[in-house]
C-alpha cells in the first residue's frame, strides 16, 4: 500500500510543481487529511463500500472547497479506485517530496529541561548551516533523560543524554 500512495504522491507533486501550485496544493493536501482524522463521520462515509463512487464524488466538492483541479482530480481517481483510506500515507509521501524540493529538514531538540529558546535556535542555525538546508525546528522536554539532549535530524538520531551515557555504563558493567 505504501508504494501504490507514493505513486499518487509524486504524480501530483509533479503536477502541482509544473503548474506552480504546489504550496497550495500541499496546504488543502494536509487540511483534507487532518479532517478525515478527526472526523470518524467522514471516513465511514468515504471509506465505506456502502455509498457509491458517485455518492462520494458529489460529496468531494461540498468537502474541499475551492480545491485546486489537480487534487480534485487525485480525489476522484482515488474514490472511484476505491483507494481514499490511503490518504494518510500519501500525504505523507508528499510532505516528503515537499520538504525535500523547499530543502526544509526536520529537527526535534529533546532535553531534560526547556532549552531557552536562544540555545535552541542557535542548535538549529548550526544544524542549517552543515546542511545547507532550511531546518523546521521543534523542541520538547523529556525529564526521563535526567541530562543533556537527543538530537534527531531528519532520519538521525544523536543522544547525547544521560540516560544513554548511564544504560551504556551499566552494559560495559554487565559485559564485564
Amino acid at each position: 500500500m505504501e508504494d501504490i500512495a507514493r505513486v499518487y504522491a509524486r504524480s501530483l507533486f509533479e503536477v502541482a510543481r509544473d503548474q506552480g501550485t504546489l504550496d497550495t496544493v500541499a496546504g488543502q493536501l494536509a487540511q483534507l487529511d487532518d479532517a478525515f482524522a478527526a472526523s470518524r463521520d467522514l471516513r465511514l462515509f468515504f471509506y465505506s463500500p456502502y455509498f457509491t463512487s458517485g455518492e462520494k464524488r458529489d460529496a468531494l466538492p461540498r468537502l474541499v472547497v475551492d480545491g485546486e483541479p489537480a487534487l480534485m482530480n487525485l480525489l476522484d481517481l482515488l474514490v472511484e479506485n476505491h483507494r481514499l483510506p490511503l490518504l494518510p500515507r500519501l500525504r505523507r509521501s508528499f510532505d516528503g517530496l515537499w520538504r525535500e524540493e523547499r530543502k526544509l529538514l526536520p529537527v526535534t531538540i529533546t532535553s531534560a529541561v526547556a532549552l531557552d529558546e536562544q540555545a535552541a535556535q542557535r542548535i538549529g542555525d548550526e544544524i542549517g548551516r552543515r546542511t545547507g538546508r532550511t531546518v523546521e525546528l521543534t523542541t520538547s522536554v523529556d525529564p526521563d533523560l535526567v541530562g543533556g539532549l537527543t538530537l534527531r535530524v531528519g532520519n538521525q538520531i544523536l543522544d547525547a543524554s544521560i540516560r544513554n551515557r548511564l544504560e551504556s555504563l551499566r552494559r560495559q558493567v554487565a559485559a564485564g
